[in-house]
């Protein structure tokens, strides 16, 4: 019987797992990239108050190819929705609810993250690509901080790493890491592998992370 091909998690289905981390009535910030692709996958009977850095409260899923308002963007430019509920404002009272301390998870990508929960998503100092923004006020501004990103580069090196290379966004900011390989959380003993992906090992996801892993007492498969 041939063995079945190991297939890391899609976009969508990291998007969805990390969509299972926001509570019922919780106000979360989505950054640019796989983030966003976040917003359409929020359980059921939950309701999760999506903002953006430009200005909007109740932001709904990205908008369907033709039923784009180019009036309604989010912070990369995206068009989006609106939900019933949804409010505009000004980027500076965007920022406020940020700094203030009144929004309570963000979801960002990383280029790295450091064993300590360190965050470097802002510069690729190779390409030149990469301007101080919102990032840091999130990582700093709210409650949790949830990263979505691929485990380890289109070459194989790990994004995971002992020590950030890439100029730091926030030192020990991250809580918890969602992969196409794992669900990592960031304690104070270190890395916590609580989820697999199907069909892969410890050992393989091990091989793609610099930092040692602990594993969780209930360690178990990801439900995608």
């Amino acid at each position: 019987e041939e063995r079945m091909k190991k297939i890391p998690l899609s976009p969508e289905a990291m998007a969805k797992r990390v969509a299972e981390e926001l509570p019922d009535g919780s106000f979360v910030n989505l950054g640019i990239g796989l983030p966003t692709l976040v917003s359409n996958f929020v359980p059921e009977g939950r309701t999760v108050i999506f903002q953006t850095e430009n200005g909007i409260l109740g932001c709904g899923p990205i908008a369907l190819e033709g039923k784009e308002d180019p009036y309604l963007v989010n912070a990369g430019g995206q068009f989006v929705t609106l939900l019933p509920y949804a409010s505009i404002f000004n980027q500076a009272e965007a920022f406020v609810m940020i700094r203030g301390g009144h929004i309570d998870i963000s979801v960002l990508g990383a280029l790295e993250v450091s064993e300590e929960g360190d965050l470097a998503n802002w510069f690729v100092p190779e390409r030149g690509v990469g301007r101080i923004g919102g990032a840091m006020d999130l990582v700093n501004g709210v409650k949790k901080v949830i990263i979505i990103t691929r485990h380890a580069t289109k070459d194989g090196r790990p994004k995971i790493v002992k020590k950030c290379l890439y100029p730091l966004t926030g030192k020990r900011v991250v809580d918890m890491i969602v992969t196409d390989l794992a669900v990592v959380e960031i304690t104070e003993d270190g890395l916590l592998l609580r989820e697999i992906a199907p069909s892969f090992t410890v050992e393989e996801i091990q091989s793609l992370t610099e930092p040692k892993f602990k594993l969780s007492e209930d360690l178990k498969e990801m439900a995608v």
